[in-house]
């Protein structure tokens, strides 16, 4: 045990466990002797096998480098031509046409779960900082909700509670690639996905499951079948080692990268004894498609407002993840609407409800079974829509036999225009999502919208993409610089030190997130994760 961890917790840690971390006696609700050590027998189970597939992710990284692109795959055919369905989906899973995300704090989870959408997914991921404070907190948070004992107070003296009736929840820890540098089992930091997955599943499964509902998790950032088997071990180590059924755990995967999209059958295969259904992470997968091609022109993209879901690689990609779905029984679960209430401007309020409805009208039209939404007041507008096309719990009898979708539909990338406000949006929100990032805040309103971690991806790296490729000019016909950049970057800090005032400014983490994005942006060798960057960041 080190000297730290000696100091700070407040009884004797387990066996070669550590934390390096502040432990305030609050903590202790979830940081147990009993779940760290359930955690650890976890980590020393699969630790080496998830370092094991991330250093594949770079092996199939050269491979596509040296021009082997994604394809479906040879020796799995036999899994997609099979005949099998996954196992049957718990009652209160059956209706998700809205689900309502966001960060684990305590008002959020309140709002989420009295939202009146039908899942509220708490989020460790893209909408959280990952401060240890915010993780451990967020568990905390979890426990009284799930206990149904969570309030909270706002500034202005309101208090929050939970209604009689509320959300089904679901949890998302963080990715495969991500480690909780916190938590040390044998001397090396804990994977944050087991340390995230295995709180949450060891201090409240039991009681979800006496409840009448489950341990219901969201997989995030998958890049292919062997990860998504991974996770089925996992589930079946925790529940033998609680005592609970095999198949409690359920998991929905969103499919937001590109190696994911062309092995979504053998995903749900794998995964068929605790999964429900896939889902469309379309910022993440546009930002897949930009690292994984970084080094081939033709995957250039043009502005991101340009990028919309009738574009050709984006609807083949949602499609085909609703006839894979439908086909094995499963939920095809739709994108995120991040608009939030404009209410200083009515008219530009009915104008971006209009594209939400839009939005989803697409979805249950092509056969989503529910949707993801970002503010409460979007709940209604999504259910009103979905209500009105899909009359019974979901569309899975609808197998969409009539899609055809090959490699190269998933391949071809659009054409357009870049211009100066492409890059300048770019630079604004990176910088803003950073800033509050390194504040502690993962989902943040930037220009009427909640973003989150995604955004700030996609921003970065089409930035990257834009300066690295030589012959990239903007509509206007100059040239995409690093001289440019830095100009324009120059011009939007000044504009953000205009709108925020200078003592919020000079008080700020402006310039952090400022070289954070500088080296994101410059560096020649593309950082394949702005968190794992900006993790260091954090004590």
């Amino acid at each position: 045990m080190s000297t730290l961890a000696k100091k700070i917790a407040p009884f004797r840690l387990p066996e070669r466990i550590e934390i390096a971390g502040p432990f305030p006696p609050e903590y202790m609700k979830v940081l147990t002797p009993a779940a760290l050590n359930f955690v650890a027998r976890l980590e020393r189970e699969f630790g080496d096998r998830r370092r094991s597939l991330l250093q594949k992710r770079w092996e199939r990284q050269v491979e596509i480098f040296a021009g082997r692109m994604p394809d479906f795959l040879v020796g799995t055919k036999s899994i997609r031509d099979g005949y099998w369905k996954i196992a049957p989906i718990p009652k209160d899973l059956l209706d998700r046409r809205v689900e309502i995300t966001g960060p684990a704090d305590r008002k959020t989870i309140i709002n989420g779960l009295n939202s009146e959408a039908n899942v509220f997914m708490a989020d460790f991921e893209d909408s959280t900082a990952p401060t240890w404070q915010n993780i451990v907190q967020g568990q905390i948070n979890l426990s009284d909700a799930v206990d149904r004992t969570i309030t909270f107070v706002g500034p202005q003296r309101k208090e929050y509670r939970l209604h009689d009736s509320t959300a089904t929840l679901m949890v998302r820890p963080r990715g495969l690639h991500l480690e909780e540098k916190h938590v040390r089992v044998d001397g090396q930091a804990i994977s944050a996905s087991i340390f995230d997955f295995g709180i949450f599943f060891f201090h409240n499964a039991r009681k979800l499951v006496e409840r009448g509902t489950g341990p219901y998790v969201y997989l995030p950032k998958l890049e292919n079948h062997y990860e998504a088997f991974l996770w089925d071990d996992v589930f079946l180590m925790a529940q033998d080692e609680l005592g609970l059924p095999r198949g409690t755990v359920k998991a929905t995967v969103l499919i937001e990268t590109i190696t994911a999209a062309f092995e979504m059958e053998e995903i749900l295969y794998q995964l068929r004894d605790h999964t429900v259904g896939l889902n469309c992470g379309r910022w993440d997968y546009i930002f897949s498609v930009i690292k994984k091609f970084r080094h081939y022109p033709e995957f250039v993209m043009p502005d991101r407002a340009r990028l919309s879901m009738m574009s050709h690689f984006l609807r083949s990609y949602s499609v085909l993840l609703i006839q894979t779905c439908h086909k094995r029984n499963a939920h095809a679960m739709g994108g995120m609407a991040a608009q939030i209430p404009i209410k200083s401007d009515p008219r530009a309020n009915e104008e971006a409800l209009a594209k939400v409805r839009a939005d989803k009208e697409r979805e249950v039209k092509d056969g989503h079974d529910g949707t993801w939404v970002a503010h409460p007041a979007l709940v209604p507008v999504a259910k009103d829509v979905f209500d009105a096309h899909m009359p019974g719990p979901n569309q899975i009898t609808r197998k969409r036999e009539d899609v055809q979708v090959n490699a190269q539909d998933l391949l071809i990338t659009p054409k357009g225009i870049i211009t100066e406000d492409g890059m300048r949006l770019n630079i604004n929100v990176s910088l803003q999502y950073l800033e509050a990032w390194l504040n502690g805040v993962g989902c943040v309103p930037i220009n009427n919208l909640m973003e989150d971690a995604a955004t700030a991806e996609i921003s970065r790296a089409q930035l990257w993409q834009w300066i690295h490729h030589p012959n990239v000019r903007l509509f206007d016909g100059r040239k995409v610089t690093m001289e440019l950049y830095k100009k324009l970057l120059a011009e939007e800090l000044g504009k953000i030190e205009a709108t925020i005032g200078s003592e919020r400014f000079k008080h700020g983490q402006f310039h952090i997130a400022r070289d954070l994005l500088n080296k994101l942006v410059g560096e020649r060798n593309f950082l394949e994760f702005l968190t794992v960057l900006g993790y260091t960041f954090f004590e």
